[in-house]
């Protein structure tokens, strides 16, 4: 299975034969956000896909946010690239988790501390949200899963 870096890199030929050049430009600056925060410190680094896809929640998140001011200055047409960039970014993310989905999962680490012969309670918490942020990978919001261990260790 190809990285997420190597898939962005592969549709940046892909956009370039559709002559797409909202996603185009999109891809690059991804690209080369990501090859900048590689190169940027001591050491250079490799961004595996857990960072790319962090990075690319931020940068989407970022163009959000500028969508919202530019809408909120009057100016819809630039609000309007915003969001596109931002659709073409959360494409490369992976599909977000229900609000169910992450109480199973949350149930599930709860059970296997239990049947392990651990009662967790609020000094656990830090057990149950370790293996429970991993699962969810940032595919939901980190107050929220917080929120719903809290709530079951209560």
């Amino acid at each position: 299975m190809s990285t997420l870096k190597e898939q962005l890199h592969a549709d940046v030929v892909m956009h370039m034969k559709e002559r797409n050049k909202t996603a185009l430009t999109t891809v690059r600056n991804v690209l080369g956000e990501i090859e900048t925060r590689e190169k940027s410190g001591k050491t250079p680094i490799v961004l595996d896909d857990a960072q790319v896809t962090s990075l690319l929640q931020k940068e989407a998140a970022k163009r959000r946010d500028t969508a919202r001011i530019y809408t909120e200055a009057g100016e819809p047409d630039r609000a309007a690239a915003e969001i596109a960039e931002a659709g073409v970014i959360e494409a490369y993310l992976p599909k977000a988790l229900t609000e169910a989905e992450v109480e199973a999962i949350v149930d599930g680490v709860v059970a296997e501390l239990t049947a392990a012969g651990q009662a967790p309670g609020m000094r656990q918490m830090g057990d149950v949200m370790k293996p429970v942020t991993a699962k969810v990978a940032g595919r939901f919001d980190g107050k929220a899963v917080s929120q719903m261990v809290r709530s079951r260790l209560a």
